[in-house]
């Protein structure tokens, strides 16, 4: 294209009543070719069921719409291929796709606008992208469920210190910290299906905000499309982008799940700790040090949820003061949102083989489980069935968690008059509710860590997961 002195002398986008060019550093400032090209398979998309629409209410030929379409599919396919020039001075994809068109149909591609505008045009590719991208989460969600479940049955004779504040509480089974997660990501899946179907609305037809006097059918592009509903204000679909604040917030939960897993993976990987060894190759070494396994792809896993939870953030600042109907700020979420769901998909993608690669430590975790008085509450409890009541029976056990730790030694090493000088009626049938064993098998509420309970969950997974 010809130019001087930096200033483009034609640009499809400039017509009507413009008389002037648009500023080569405009056009550097104003394009998003840099990053929404990756919408062009779902810009080609919808623009074919646009056309196959024009076509069924006869503002296109069937002979313009069959070329309309092949050639969409052809230049999809050269974008694919890396055969397909990308310039500026074209703004953006949707542009590229359409002058492209144009050169090769003439006034047939010219015609394909017909009934949209940009505005409605962005929105349907950007609620198409988020659609099949929403999709692969979930799908990365299940093989992450799976590998945690797949854990379970070679677990089930591994007891942990479960953990409140950091400071341990009470002894759970393995399988119920690994279904634990399970559940969360549940409800991950949860939001990704409840915002799907807000993202599951068709914007094609909204035209620029106001609609059209054309005889479209927008319920027809729908349908060819697989939205579920039609937007029926076309003012609010024009500026509508709550659609990427829900993905971003589910994003972001999903981010904040798998950073509270690998935090604590790398704290049970520490020599401290001492209760995981995590796969190798999902580590790194040191440069100096050669004795250093450090746990790199949790880390990171911990710290780019820092930036889909900034990407949030930059969403919600973005369209906070922007009025009806479509403002070009807008042209600002596509960057946030594509990060978002590459640095989701990014971790997920790792997180599955690492939490199958990893093996516990039995014997560290055996060694250190008598230590922090895991047995001190249900200890109480068995008071309780006895008749006292809780406040008075949470007195008497600290007392004594007290005494045990004066002497260092545990619950179970006091002797019977001890117990008896806090509670007379106590007898010998006391010990039989110490010791984490004992402890895990007193559980019998729903949910708990009942072995059980953990049995019945783990295969209501499997079925689940099946």
């Amino acid at each position: 294209m010809p130019s001087v002195e930096g200033v483009c002398l034609a640009s499809p986008s400039r017509s009507g009543v413009f008389n002037k060019a648009t500023d080569r550093r405009v056009e550097r400032f104003t394009e998003s070719v840099s990053f929404d090209h990756r919408l062009y398979a779902h810009d080609v998309q919808g623009s074919i069921a646009h056309a196959q629409m024009l076509a069924k209410v006869g503002l296109l030929s069937e002979d313009e719409c069959r070329r309309i379409c092949q050639t969409l599919i052809d230049i999809r396919d050269e974008i694919a291929a890396g055969n397909f020039e990308l310039r500026t001075e074209l703004e953006d994809i949707h542009m590229h796709i359409e002058q492209a068109l144009i050169d090769r149909l003439g006034d047939a591609g010219r015609k394909l606008h017909t009934g949209r505008s940009r505005n409605d045009q962005v929105s349907t590719d950007l609620r198409l992208w988020v659609r099949d991208s929403l999709d692969r989460v979930d799908s990365r969600l299940v093989e992450l469920q799976k590998a945690f479940v797949g854990r379970c049955d070679g677990d089930l004779d591994v007891i942990l210190p479960g953990y409140t504040h950091l400071q341990r509480a009470q002894p759970v089974l393995a399988p119920h910290y690994w279904l634990a997660y399970c559940e969360k990501l549940e409800r991950d899946r949860g939001r990704i299906r409840d915002c799907r179907r807000r993202v599951n609305v068709s914007s094609l037809g909204a035209a620029a905000l106001a609609g059209t006097s054309l005889p479209i059918d927008r319920h027809d592009v729908a349908q060819r499309l697989g939205f579920e509903e039609v937007g029926a204000n076309s003012l609010d679909i024009s500026s509508d982008r709550d659609f990427v604040l829900e993905a971003a917030f589910t994003l972001s939960v999903i981010a904040a799940h798998l950073s509270t897993w690998a935090e604590e993976w790398i704290l049970w990987s520490t020599t401290e700790f001492n209760f995981l060894k995590l796969p190798q190759e999902f580590c790194t070494g040191s440069s100096i040090m050669p004795q250093k396994i450090n746990p790199d792809v949790l880390e990171l896993t911990r710290g780019k949820s820092a930036r889909v939870i900034g990407n949030l953030q930059a969403l919600l600042v973005l369209v906070k003061g922007l009025p009806l109907a479509y403002n070009r700020d807008l042209q600002e979420d596509k960057e946030a949102i594509f990060d978002s769901f590459d640095t989701v998909e990014l971790c997920l993608e790792l997180a599955a083989p690492l939490v199958a690669g990893a093996s516990l430590n039995r014997e560290g975790i055996a060694a250190k489980l008598d230590k922090g008085h895991l047995d001190a509450t249900t200890l109480m409890e068995y008071l309780i069935g006895r008749g006292i009541p809780q406040r008075s029976a949470h007195h008497l056990i600290g007392d004594l968690v007290r005494q045990a730790t004066e002497k260092g030694i545990r619950l179970a090493d006091l002797p019977l008059t001890d117990f008896q000088a806090a509670e007379p009626s106590l007898d010998k049938t006391v010990f039989e509710c110490l010791g984490v064993d004992n402890v895990v098998a007193a559980f019998r509420s729903y949910g708990s860590t009942a072995p059980a309970e953990v049995r019945k969950q783990l295969e209501i997974w499997k079925k689940k997961l099946n």
